[in-house]
């Protein structure tokens, strides 16, 4: 036999109100140009060939790393549902981007190097979704984004100072 606990001792649920008056803004819809951002500098990485990731390349940036770094954090559920709810990509490039992130997931750890990047079936492949998908998104430029991106010198100076993530 089944007892209710909560009618026992008179606790009663609380209603919950959908009301779009009573909704608050999620705390992280604050951030969403720049999760729309890292998105699109993902995928851009993506479409470039090896010397224009190495012409990305400085002491604090590694395009290699950012590769794999940038598209994991791109498509965090949090991140990539945000860009959907306020409307910064349309609802039906969801599963288009969720099978391009499973193509970048899937290329073997043994090609992840430069001399892969340009000549490798893979790569060619993953680079072509990459500029179908920037077309498709109406993204003409293939010129990766650090305007969200702070830059230190070795003593913890700002050198370049990136937009607060805060602002929408």
């Amino acid at each position: 036999m089944k007892i209710n606990l909560k009618s026992i001792f008179g606790i009663k649920s609380p209603e919950i109100d959908n009301s779009p008056l009573n909704k608050e803004e999620p705390e992280y819809d604050k951030y969403v140009n720049f999760y729309y951002s890292n998105l699109i500098n993902s995928i851009i990485l993506f479409a470039l060939t090896s010397n224009e990731l190495e012409k990305l390349a400085t002491p604090t940036f590694n395009p290699i790393s950012e590769l794999e770094t940038e598209i994991d954090y791109a498509f965090t559920p949090v991140c990539f549902e945000t860009i959907f709810r306020n409307q910064l990509v349309d609802e039906s490039f969801k599963t288009e981007l969720l099978a391009f992130k499973k193509g970048t997931d899937d290329i073997p750890s043994e090609i992840w190097d430069w001399d892969h990047i340009d000549i490798h079936p893979t790569w060619i492949l993953i680079r072509q979704k990459a500029n179908e998908l920037l077309e498709k998104l109406g993204i003409e430029s293939r010129t990766y984004n650090d305007d969200y991106t702070t830059v230190y010198d070795s003593k913890g100076n700002i050198l370049k100072k990136g937009k607060s993530t805060t602002l929408k």
